[in-house]
């Protein structure tokens, strides 16, 4: 006897319920049968935590990633549009950090420093307008730009537009992207800042308290491990944290290689105030992922 497709979506549900109830995750089925609304994640609140709302766009409008962000706990939603900001204030919620311009062309390249300051001062405008405390920004990627050149050339044109920043009271955050991995969005070779250390030192010759460093554990673990050691030695230019689970840039769970727990207790020990923002790509039920990733975060 042939289920109807009406039977075959009960038999789904009731899968899928035994599946949670047993702690197994379905792929992909499980996202046809993907909860409604979320319950509360956050009862510590020790680390602020926002979502990347790019990687879960495929499943939900910012209306809908709004209210899931409401229901768990969760304060912000980052990297997305200053014009889709009247929602986020429509939800009491803030942008942890604004998106400026591409990762891809960055301050490593004369060619294109003009269109990154152009769009880093508008970014950095609307974001103090908006409360929004800190805007991405990169080094690019390094098109024949030998490393050491490639940093001179970050520092003199962060150089220009720091003081900007300084003045709005908005914090640029150069973000270190790891250039191993081949996958799209999951890593990105030929990317410049593709070394904390890297990073670090651009920093340190810019020597602004309004330019950080973005510290996307993610990223760090690919190019350079050592995660607990280097927040230890660079706490204090690190102005936001992104996570991930490795490999595949998938769920913070049991089937990737990074602890969070004590990562996190490590970031709460250093007296950081920012937000950690949950960037990783859904491999399964979106909404069960982004639950168990809030409540492992939220030391």
């Amino acid at each position: 006897m042939h289920a109807t497709p009406v039977d075959r979506r009960a038999m789904l549900v009731q899968t899928a319920g035994i599946a949670a109830a047993c702690g197994l995750g379905l792929g992909n089925a499980a996202q046809a049968v993907e909860p409604q609304t979320a319950t509360k994640a956050v009862s510590k609140g020790r680390i602020r935590q926002s979502i990347v709302h790019w990687c879960f766009s495929k499943y939900w409008d910012l209306e809908k990633t709004c209210q899931i962000a409401n229901q768990l706990g969760i304060p912000s939603i980052e990297l997305v549009s200053p014009q889709t900001w009247p929602t986020l204030k429509k939800y009491g919620l803030t942008c942890a950090i604004a998106s400026s311009h591409p990762f891809d062309k960055g301050m490593n390249n004369p060619q294109y420093q003009p269109m990154c300051v152009e769009k880093l001062r508008a970014a950095i405008d609307a974001s103090a307008d908006f409360g929004c405390p800190n805007v991405i920004t990169f080094t690019g990627f390094r098109e024949n730009i030998p490393d050491d050149v490639g940093l001179k050339n970050c520092v003199k044109a962060f150089k220009e537009i720091v003081g900007y920043a300084e003045q709005k009271k908005v914090t640029l955050c150069l973000e270190m992207l790891n250039s191993r991995v081949g996958e799209e969005m999951k890593g990105h070779p030929g990317y410049q800042g593709d070394h904390t250390d890297y990073c670090i030192e651009i920093i340190k010759q810019v020597g602004s308290p309004r330019f950080k460093l973005l510290f996307d554990i993610y990223h760090v673990q690919i190019m350079d491990g050592d995660i607990i050691s280097r927040i230890r030695q660079y706490h204090e230019y690190i102005g936001h944290y992104h996570t991930a689970g490795n490999p595949g840039r998938r769920e913070l769970d049991q089937r990737q290689e990074i602890n969070y727990p004590p990562i996190l207790e490590e970031i709460v020990k250093t007296g950081y105030q920012g937000f950690v923002g949950q960037e990783f790509i859904p491999t399964r039920d979106p909404l069960a992922g982004l639950t168990e990733a809030t409540r492992l975060c939220d030391v």
